[in-house]
């Protein structure tokens, strides 16, 4: 009789070391759009509402295709879309399979920004659409960081304003950028910084920053102190609106200086 809470105890242990299993649902698609898409999407659904948790496993590729009633092939090719995605991961092994991944914002935003690269060089977005998306996101951003920023944070902008040009990039484009990023960061607001982070790094890789003349850049070195000294003051409807201004004058610069498609 002693021995039986030891085996109670091991079962539970062995139990532990099992991966959690995500809930299933009896599911069927619909001919509208591509299976594998309607799969996807369902299953994205599921991850987005905390219905599977992080770190739970999916049901195996044939238990899938029992539960919507599709392919293999199609039930391989959503677990792609989603994988492309960062929603999920997969594991070889005794203990494998496709796991709910913890999302990792860096990752999120770096597919974003590849993205928004790619469809401003067709004839649906060009330059003029991520300036005013920039114009409404930033002066506001600016004034947030007046109200929120913590002397570390003002420490932070202040280096990112006077932080001097690398011998490798003449213009200080990438330091400009750099700074624009920390504005967006010294919110607080993560989401805030996820909606301008892609836009900063197209701006990055599509402008000719060789085409600008220095005295331009400095007048741009000094814009970004001066706002820096007003969200160090707390100042944010003077920080909001000198960023605004600041975007508004950049405008001419980074239109004439746009290597987009050929329609731009």
């Amino acid at each position: 009789m002693s021995s039986n809470p030891d085996r109670r105890g091991t079962a539970t242990d062995a139990a532990d070391e099992t991966p959690r299993s995500a809930p299933r649902a009896n599911l069927r698609v619909q001919k509208v759009r591509p299976a594998y898409r309607q799969v996807a999407d369902e299953l994205r659904s599921q991850i987005m509402r905390g219905t599977l948790e992080p770190g739970s496993r999916l049901p195996s590729e044939s238990e899938l295709t029992g539960m919507f009633g599709v392919s293999r092939s199609t039930v391989r090719e959503a677990l792609r879309a989603l994988a492309s995605q960062h929603l999920i991961e997969t594991r070889r092994g005794v203990q494998g399979g496709s796991f709910v991944a913890a999302p990792e914002p860096t990752k999120l935003v770096d597919d974003l920004g590849g993205m928004l690269g790619v469809l401003v060089t067709t004839p649906q977005m060009g330059i003029g659409d991520l300036l005013e998306a920039r114009l409404l996101l930033e002066p506001a951003a600016a004034r947030l960081a007046a109200q929120r920023a913590d002397a570390d944070t003002v420490e932070a902008l202040r280096a990112a304003a006077e932080a001097p040009r690398d011998s490798r990039d003449p213009s200080g484009f990438v330091t400009h950028m750099d700074f624009h990023t920390m504005i967006l960061m010294a919110t607080g607001n993560l989401m805030l910084t996820m909606m301008g982070q892609p836009v900063s790094d197209v701006l990055r890789t599509r402008l000719d920053r060789a085409s600008v003349a220095p005295e331009q850049w400095d007048q741009v070195d000094s814009c970004h102190i001066a706002i820096t000294d007003h969200i160090a003051r707390g100042e944010a409807a003077e920080a909001e609106s000198l960023m605004r201004d600041h975007l508004l004058d950049l405008k001419d610069l980074y239109t004439e200086t746009w290597r987009g498609s050929t329609q731009d």
